[in-house]
């Protein structure tokens, strides 16, 4: 393989590739890529730097994967896969995901916003709280949410 310009160009074309599952086999990848220098702890380091996170391709496989850095994630995108389980009590919605992907299904529904009933959202890794407006029934926006990740839960 011919050396690309950086390593960090290069680590973020590999990553694009969805098909690394462990740190490992990014750094024997960048190696062969002529990034001699490169060790475990650089690419955990990137990973972090980079905000990457172990999702599901569309082979199953666990993977690295760098996140949309500006774009606001869409419903035709696998995103909406990694929706685990929605469930609700009267005040509070909660959405479960894959490991690592509750900040990318939360921003996705923050774009929605006020207008589609969501007040806010709140994620960790792998859970989301999400809190309708005043004016919406807590019903309707668990419907509305049910239907935007087309589960039957």
């Amino acid at each position: 393989m011919e050396k690309i310009g950086s390593l960090t160009e290069a680590f973020k074309l590999l990553l694009k590739e969805e098909k690394f599952g462990s740190q490992g086999e990014i750094v024997t990848a960048l190696q062969e890529m002529g990034f001699k220098q490169v060790n475990q702890s650089k690419v955990s380091r990137m990973l972090s730097k980079f905000g990457a996170v172990r999702v599901r391709n569309t082979r199953m496989e666990m993977v690295y994967q760098l996140p949309a850095e500006l774009a606001v994630p869409t419903t035709s995108s696998p995103l909406k896969n990694l929706v685990i389980d929605i469930d609700y009590n009267d005040v509070l919605i909660v959405v479960k995901t894959s490991p690592g992907a509750a900040q990318l299904i939360a921003r996705l529904l923050d774009s929605m916003g006020k207008g589609e009933g969501i007040l806010g959202t709140i994620a960790g890794d792998d859970t989301i709280f999400i809190t309708p407006t005043r004016e919406t029934p807590i019903s309707q926006l668990i419907d509305n949410i049910t239907d935007l990740f087309e589960t039957s839960l």
